[in-house]
């Protein structure tokens, strides 16, 4: 598979789920933007950054769903731990001390998602669910993901999901996984096959206390990037 940059233009081409990652983590290590954060989680600590990153994940169902660290690396997440985020990310109502769940946003949407993707199928652009509103930006930590947009393609159904911040170590592997397997129930529901899965962010970063543990994971044999560099 491919990593290529294009002045600030990131693009990942990506068999599966758990390359995706390993090609993001080496590109983020060898050609992320440095800085210190101001604002936001972890202030006062440094990022790395792609500043603007599309990644196309052509097989996102193949297994497993999550990465494969060597041994003495704490393990991003778990299969098990998807499993548990999976109501975050479909069913509304929050906990006490969050400010919001996905779910809350989506949950109401996702009918009427389903239902345009089956009576219409490629034909209509209308299938979009939206995470966030107004007042999102006068939270203190305000939503990530923010879009889930879909259409058919090939007779196989394709999301394309937008995160306006995005944690690669914590954050990437089981959002995608979990946003996978909600594809994966959707097209069983509008009777589409399964197809790829786009991803877009303009803030995908590894934050300081991560890059002792991405340096170990990037001491992997099996991790080979094909670099193309702007003519």
């Amino acid at each position: 598979m491919t990593f290529s940059i294009n002045h600030d233009l990131v693009a990942v081409v990506a068999r599966d789920l758990p390359e995706a990652w390993y090609l993001c983590v080496k590109g983020i290590m060898d050609h992320g933007y440095e800085y210190l954060i101001t604002m936001g989680s972890h202030e006062g600590s440094k990022r790395k950054e792609f500043d603007s990153v599309v990644i196309e994940i052509l097989y996102p169902g193949s297994k497993p769903m999550v990465p494969d660290v060597p041994e003495g690396v704490p393990p991003p997440c778990s299969m098990e731990y998807i499993e548990s985020y999976l109501p975050y990310l479909i069913c509304g109502g929050k906990l006490k001390d969050e400010q919001y769940t996905y779910g809350m946003d989506i949950e109401k949407q996702l009918p009427r998602f389903i239902k345009i993707l089956r009576e219409f199928g490629e034909g209509t652009n209308q299938a979009c669910m939206s995470v966030g509103n107004a007042e999102s930006i006068f939270l203190a930590d305000p939503q990530c993901l923010r879009i889930i947009d879909a259409r058919i393609r090939n007779n196989k159904l394709c999301f394309h999901v937008y995160f306006r911040s995005w944690d690669l170590w914590a954050g990437f592997p089981a959002n995608l996984a979990a946003i996978q397997i909600l594809k994966e129930y959707v097209g069983s529901e509008v009777g589409f096959e399964d197809g790829p899965l786009f991803a877009y962010s303009k803030g995908l970063h590894l934050y300081s206390h991560h890059w002792d543990l991405a340096n170990m994971i990037l001491r992997r044999e099996d991790v080979k990037l094909k670099i193309q560099q702007p003519k």
